[in-house]
């Protein structure tokens, strides 16, 4: 047993999707959340950008004594996966594996759709994934780049999202698609809007998936906070730059008065 951290991090606010959904689920767990706002989006960054930012924060993850590295973002998992895997001691956790298992078990008809930023289509990532387990499927891909500034402005409800969802999916579901796999963490905002236009897609939230995967690794590894059910963990939320947007989502996912965002800066 553990009571040391768990460490998250994402390029922006959209991890705080996942942050919530292990908190959901392991409420006993104490966390650390980074959000690197200042230097959002990762999407259009060099892979070696993205690596080099990915490890800076992870250093700093790795000074609070964290127990397990969950990568918080797509993009960050795309590029930066093996890297911070095959250099520090222990468990890094990204969430583009979660995603493809869950929608190769929920597989509905023959193939999968994934809406992602441009750098996670381009990497490829997800098709690599999906392959290990189903080498058959059908995969579609479809960069969804501005579904993260309409999340981030709160736009999730508005005539813009919706154009959008039509714009991304719609080639997808004509193709036959039935299983979409939200492949950013900002993309589960919009699920409500997304399945009010397609209501027979099932939508794959990396968030909850994830969440899965953290619980099952810190059980095998005899690393879980075990005892009282009652136990509410403390987690903190720090950011390179608190944005209007990061406060608002802040109080929609966490509003327990004693759940404050920090700035913190890490360069390196």
């Amino acid at each position: 047993m553990s009571d040391r951290p768990i460490g998250i991090f994402d390029s922006g606010v959209g991890g705080l999707t996942v942050c919530k959904s292990i908190n959901d689920l392991m409420p006993q767990e104490n966390i650390i959340y980074f959000g690197d706002t200042a230097r959002f989006p990762y999407g259009t960054r060099s892979k070696e950008t993205i690596i080099r930012y990915s490890r800076e924060i992870t250093d700093y993850l790795i000074s609070r004594n964290v127990k397990m590295i969950v990568i918080a973002c797509n993009t960050a998992s795309s590029a930066a996966l093996d890297t911070i895997q095959n250099n520090y001691n222990i468990p890094v956790i990204g969430v583009i594996e979660p995603g493809a298992k869950a929608a190769c078990k929920r597989l509905r008809g023959d193939s999968i759709g994934v809406i992602a930023t441009r750098a996670t289509v381009t990497s490829g990532s997800y098709i690599k994934e999906i392959r290990k387990i189903n080498p058959s499927v059908k995969i579609y891909q479809q960069q969804a780049t501005l579904f993260v500034p309409i999340a981030e402005e709160g736009l999730i409800d508005s005539d813009i999202a919706r154009h959008a969802a039509r714009e991304y999916i719609q080639d997808m579901y004509d193709k036959g698609v039935k299983t979409l796999i939200l492949g950013c963490t900002h993309f589960p905002l919009l699920k409500k809007t997304i399945s009010e236009i397609y209501m027979d897609l099932d939508l794959v939230d990396t968030g909850m998936e994830i969440a899965y995967e953290v619980q099952k690794t810190l059980k095998e590894k005899n690393l879980e906070i075990k005892g009282s059910s009652d136990r509410v963990g403390n987690i903190e939320l720090y950011a390179s730059d608190i944005t209007e947007n990061y406060r608002r989502l802040k109080d929609i996912f966490f509003c327990r008065v004693d759940t404050s965002i920090s700035e913190l800066i890490i360069n390196g």
